[in-house]
């Protein structure tokens, strides 16, 4: 019998585990849904089946992906095709109000034409528009490394992303829109961010995925050495106070932990063991105030299944109080995201 491909639904069916606290009430703020990507469909179908799989998915933001671009017409206004496509997809789940709703999106705009303010501020008014009020923030990744034939997602960033004067202008004009403003980059550009939350402490900036400390490649064989320089840059992050973290993102190939290689998939105390000591560390610079837990689905799909995430999160913080347990399910997103 041919053992199944990772990250396929045969591959995660060969692990079931019972779902821990199954009544706490949750967003998952981090999730994507595309056409062929990573060569599978990742649609409102796909979704359903993870977000109905035990854990009580009331409510979620979709983050950009690149995914359902206009095909013409400005290149500046193109990523709205991805807006338009989503709402659909949330108008036709708000039919049915015991699955989970989209409640927000968080779009994607070049904040780099934060030097030609007009279409800086024509493409947030036209998101906006196309969004029917889902709009929430804006993604415009800093996700750039010197080797990318190595990893599976190497980011498009240019250099230095987090240190152009447009766009850190593009962003102050964010913030000047009450949008947050999401991001994601590798551990070795976090002292360039640090920098970004510094100089534009005005914006509310949502970093994704812990700072993505990488693990394969020339990363590979070093994670207790990427992991020291991780946490004091985590620990200096932490003082900025426009900064809120996701707490997920880790199980991404990238990250080295080989799940997406293996005949089975990790369980949520194979997860818990691996990588506890990186979620310990940002909650206790934190807090669960600044944290949310976040799936960052399908991409850790190609090595972890969605009730076996959420377990793993459950485990770690199963000695925290019931308030701040909330925080990081619920709470801290609902905040952040505006979905009351």
């Amino acid at each position: 019998m041919q053992t199944p491909a990772p990250g396929s639904a045969a591959w995660h069916a060969l692990l079931q585990e019972e779902i821990i606290e199954p009544e706490r009430a949750i967003i998952d703020p981090h999730h994507h849904l595309w056409r062929n990507g990573f060569g599978f469909d990742y649609m409102a179908d796909e979704f359903l089946a993870d977000t109905a799989s035990g854990h009580k998915i009331l409510k979620s933001v979709y983050i950009e992906a690149r995914a359902f671009y206009l095909q013409d017409g400005p290149e500046h206004l193109r990523p709205t095709g991805e807006t338009s496509a989503i709402v659909k997809i949330a108008e036709q789940l708000a039919g049915d109000p015991d699955q989970v709703q989209i409640a927000g999106i968080v779009a994607h705009a070049d904040l780099r034409l934060g030097d030609r303010p007009e279409l800086l501020t024509q493409t947030l008014q036209e998101q906006l528009r196309c969004s029917k009020g889902l709009l929430r923030g804006i993604r415009h990744a800093g996700a750039r490394d010197p080797r990318p034939e190595d990893l599976l997602i190497s980011g498009r960033a240019p250099a230095y992303l987090y240190g152009r004067e447009d766009f850190r202008s593009g962003l102050r004009q964010l913030a000047e829109q009450g949008l947050s403003y999401d991001t994601w980059h590798f551990h070795h550009q976090n002292e360039d961010f640090i920098e970004l939350a510094q100089a534009v402490p005005e914006a509310t900036i949502v970093l994704d995925h812990f700072g993505t400390p990488l693990g394969v490649g020339i990363y590979a064989g070093r994670r207790d050495e990427i992991y020291q320089k991780w946490r004091m840059d985590i620990t200096e992050l932490a003082k900025c106070p426009n900064v809120i973290m996701k707490l997920g993102g880790l199980a991404m190939p990238d990250n080295g932990f080989g799940w997406d290689k293996r005949a089975m998939p990790p369980s949520s105390d194979e997860i818990v063991q691996a990588q506890k000591r990186y979620y310990m560390h940002v909650l206790e610079q934190f807090g669960p105030q600044r944290c949310m837990f976040e799936s960052n689905f399908p991409v850790d799909r190609l090595s972890v299944s969605y009730h076996v995430i959420w377990n793993a999160f459950k485990k770690m913080v199963a000695d925290f109080s019931e308030a701040e347990k909330h925080a990081l399910f619920y709470g801290t997103a609902e905040r952040i995201y505006r979905l009351s």
